[in-house]
């Protein structure tokens, strides 16, 4: 039978988490929940307006496809002004 003896300084029980990680998980906790509410409250179907159309979508699909749409510009937006 071999026994090994666990180095000095060193212990089996998980770290202890740090006041930073703490807060950071309870603010995405809190960041998941407002955007659940958020998604559940605004179910209510709206007439969107195209150039060669209208159709009706849930409002959080618009809100959704307009904030992609939006980040993806603001993201192009940034490449080109780093580039000069």
């Amino acid at each position: 039978m071999s026994s090994q003896i666990p180095a000095s300084g060193t212990s089996k029980h998980k770290p202890e988490r740090t006041r930073r990680e703490s807060t950071r998980t309870t603010g995405i906790v809190v960041l998941a929940i407002a955007i659940t509410l958020f998604a559940v409250l605004n179910v209510d179907e709206v007439k969107v307006h195209y150039l060669v159309g209208t159709s009706k979508a849930p409002l959080i699909i618009v809100i959704v496809v307009s904030l992609f749409i939006g980040a993806v510009l603001a993201r192009f937006a940034g490449r080109s002004s780093r580039r000069r």
